[in-house]
Order: C-alpha cells, then sequence, then structure tokens
C-alpha cells in the first residue's frame, strides 16, 4: 500500500511542479511581462478548465486507466516541451500538459479513496498525497532555478519524465475501479474554457472590455449545472470551494511576484532566488503528515483557519520588512495546514460515487485562483502592493471556511 501510495503521490508532485518550476525561469524564457505571464498561466489555465471533467472522466472510465493515461502522455508533453523554439510553441505545450495534468488529480483521489476506506485512515494517507504533491508546488522555484543556472531551462521539462517513470512503476499495483455510468458534460466545459480564459486573456493583456464576455460565459456555466448529469453538482459546492482558490490566488500569485522581484530588484540569479524559497519549502515537506493526523482527530476547521491566519502574516511580513525567512516560513506553514485540511473536507463530505467530481471541483477552484493571482497580482505597478492585497484575500479566506463542518461529515466514507 505505501508503494501505491508514494506512486499516486508522486503523480500529483509533477502536476504541482509544474504549476511553479517555471517561475524563476521566467526572465529566461521571455523579456516580456505578457508572455511571461501566459507562460505560466497556459498549463493553470487549462489545468483548471479540464479538471471537472477530469473527474468526471475518472467515474466514467474507471480511475486506474485515467490515471496512467494522463502520467503517459504528461512524461511525453514534458519531453517535447523541452525542444520548444519559441514562446508561443512553449505556451502551447504547457496548454497541452495541463490537460493531462488534470487527468491525474481527481483520479489519483478515487484511488486512494478505494485504497483507504476508514476515513481515519483515509486523512492520513491524504496528509501523506498533500506533503509529497505541497512539496512540489514550492520546490518549484528552488528545482526551476538550480536547474535552469546549472544546464538551462530545457531541463526543467526533462526532469518530469524520470519522475513519471517512477510514479508509473510504483503505481502499478493501483485497485482497478470499476466505471461509474456518467456522460461528460460538454457544454459545461465549453462554457468553462471560455469563462476562464477570456478572463485570463482580458486581464493579462489590460483588455477589461472583453470582460462581460466571460461573465456571460461563467453565467451559462452556472445555470447548465443545475440539469441532471452536470459536470459540477449543485451538491458539491461549499465554501470549501471559494477557499481553495483564495490559497492559490495568494500562493502562485505571490511565487510569481517574488520570483520576478528577487531577480530584478534585488539582482538574485536563479540559482538564489531558488534558494531564496527555501523556508517556504521545508515546512511543506514534512507538515502536511501531522495536519493530516491533526484533521482525522479534530476536524479541519481549526487548522484551515490557522493556515490562512499564518500565511496571511507571512505576506504582511514580506511585504513591510526584509524578514524574508521568517515570512516566506510562515506562508509554507501555513499552505501545509490549508491544503490536506481543504482537501479532507471536500473529499470527505463528497458522496462515494462522486469522490471523483469532488476532487476536481476543488482543484478547479484552486487552479482557477492561481489563474488569477497570476494576472492580477502580477499587474501591480509594485511588489508591496500585491503583497498587501494577497495578505487580505488570504486574510478573508479565515472567515470564509465554514463554521459549520461537523464530525459527521468527517467521517463520511468515501
Amino acid at each position: 500500500m505505501a508503494r501505491l501510495l508514494t506512486g499516486l503521490s508522486l503523480g500529483y508532485f509533477l502536476v504541482m511542479l509544474d504549476t511553479t518550476i517555471v517561475t524563476v525561469a521566467l526572465p529566461a524564457l521571455s523579456s516580456s511581462l505578457s508572455d511571461q505571464q501566459w507562460i505560466s498561466n497556459g498549463y493553470t489555465l487549462t489545468f483548471a478548465a479540464f479538471l471537472l471533467t477530469a473527474g468526471a472522466l475518472s467515474d466514467r472510465f474507471g480511475a486506474r486507466r485515467v490515471f496512467f493515461t494522463g502520467l503517459t502522455s504528461f512524461a511525453a508533453l514534458s519531453l517535447v516541451s523541452a525542444f520548444a523554439f519559441s514562446p508561443a510553441v512553449l505556451i502551447a505545450l504547457r496548454a497541452l500538459l495541463g490537460v493531462a495534468g488534470a487527468l491525474l488529480v481527481p483520479s489519483s483521489l478515487s484511488l486512494i479513496a478505494s485504497a483507504y476506506p476508514s476515513a481515519a485512515a483515509r486523512a492520513k494517507a491524504m496528509g501523506v498525497w498533500a506533503a509529497v504533491s505541497g512539496t512540489g508546488l514550492v520546490a518549484g522555484p528552488l528545482l526551476g532555478g538550480l536547474l535552469t543556472q546549472a544546464f538551462g531551462w530545457r531541463a526543467i521539462f526533462v526532469v518530469n519524465v524520470p519522475v513519471a517513470l517512477v510514479a508509473l512503476a510504483l503505481s502499478r499495483s493501483a485497485p482497478a475501479t470499476p466505471p461509474k455510468p456518467r456522460r461528460v458534460d460538454l457544454f459545461g466545459q465549453v462554457t468553462a474554457v471560455v469563462a476562464l480564459s477570456t478572463l485570463t486573456y482580458a486581464l493579462v493583456e489590460g483588455n477589461f472590455w472583453l470582460l462581460p464576455l466571460p461573465m456571460i460565459a461563467a453565467a451559462a456555466f452556472v445555470a447548465s449545472q443545475r440539469r441532471p448529469g452536470a459536470m459540477l453538482p449543485v451538491s458539491l459546492l461549499s465554501r470549501n470551494l471559494l477557499a481553495g482558490a483564495i490559497v492559490n490566488f495568494a500562493l502562485s500569485g505571490v511565487l510569481f511576484v517574488l520570483s520576478l522581484y528577487f531577480q530584478e530588484t534585488r539582482g538574485y540569479s536563479p540559482s538564489s532566488t531558488g534558494l531564496a524559497f527555501l523556508p517556504l519549502t521545508i515546512p511543506t515537506a514534512f507538515n502536511p503528515i501531522f495536519t493530516g493526523r491533526l484533521v482525522a482527530r479534530i476536524g479541519p476547521r481549526i487548522p484551515a483557519i490557522s493556515g490562512f491566519v499564518l500565511m496571511s502574516a507571512g505576506t504582511l511580513l514580506q511585504a513591510f520588512t526584509s524578514w524574508s525567512v521568517i515570512a516566506l516560513a510562515l506562508l509554507g506553514f501555513g499552505v501545509s495546514l490549508t491544503i490536506p485540511s481543504l482537501l479532507t473536507a471536500v473529499v470527505g463530505s463528497a458522496p462515494p460515487e462522486l469522490t471523483g467530481v469532488a476532487g476536481g471541483a476543488l482543484n478547479a477552484s484552486r487552479q482557477t485562483g492561481a489563474v488569477l493571482g497570476v494576472a492580477i497580482l502580477g499587474a501591480f505597478s509594485t511588489a508591496t502592493t500585491a503583497l498587501i492585497v494577497a495578505a487580505i484575500v488570504l486574510l478573508a479566506g479565515a472567515f470564509l471556511f465554514p463554521v459549520s463542518y461537523s464530525r459527521r461529515q468527517q467521517e463520511t466514507p468515501c
């Protein structure tokens, strides 16, 4: 069972790694701020837009099959990305990588739910899963900086291939989950893609006159989800999803802003910039395991709220002082408290037949927040302003987490 959990965690590790590994390499990839935002957001945009459909595919065709399809596609596309010859080609390949990554997340959550039917055991397993994958999210800048300076930016894509092969070998024992009859909501998928892509384009390119288009597409998406067989059943909607969006809005936006700030204002090299994020990386390498155990005992509400407060405090400290080590450590501990708590809350309260969709919904909301974080916080003229805005949003997240979360929900089997 430990081998399987390691393989599933490594698959999601790759997905999270690719959301941030390019961040430190952005100045080497292009000198254009617009190109930098699209290289970063091209991946997270399609990742977010296709997660819900990936959850439905996981339920319809079986989580094991979808997981292996996503993992092999991710490895192949990563290798091709290493040979991209222009920012435009790289943006397109990053978009395809996002689709492959989307297949991995809900399928791995469904496989964990099948392998760990007990609520307490599932919470601990998700703590391990979140620890490994969360390390990928925040280790991206460190690894990206070291690889870029030592071997050039192409190495940040080549490194995915051996990790994917190891994940494939370790997860061969994944249980064969029976397919569930679910149709793919094509209208919902199209409106979700249109809403998110046009919103991102309007924000990144400054074409605010386009904002009515994503608003119309979003309204059409919400209206369509009231039908039977929708990609996001109304029963799964909760404040937890908004809280998940806030976590990644701040985290991805802050990573983007600080990566450029460290290199362009402080004059750090790519490797020095990556090392500067080490205080953020270390807590996420071990603390989610303890968070999983804590959530199994007391529920997710207190750890989640504590995480939001720590993240807000760390971001404010970074905005007004030069104590980057302490500030980023607070941010790291906050992330490692919040994400496992949200995972347990969302998946643990979902009906057994919708665990894949529930996992996809949470991660879709998180990656939507990441896209908006890079687009919005990256548009501010100073890093200080962007950090203050992120801190305010994070503090709001502490109040959004449901107060009424019950022990009964925590013990709901998946």
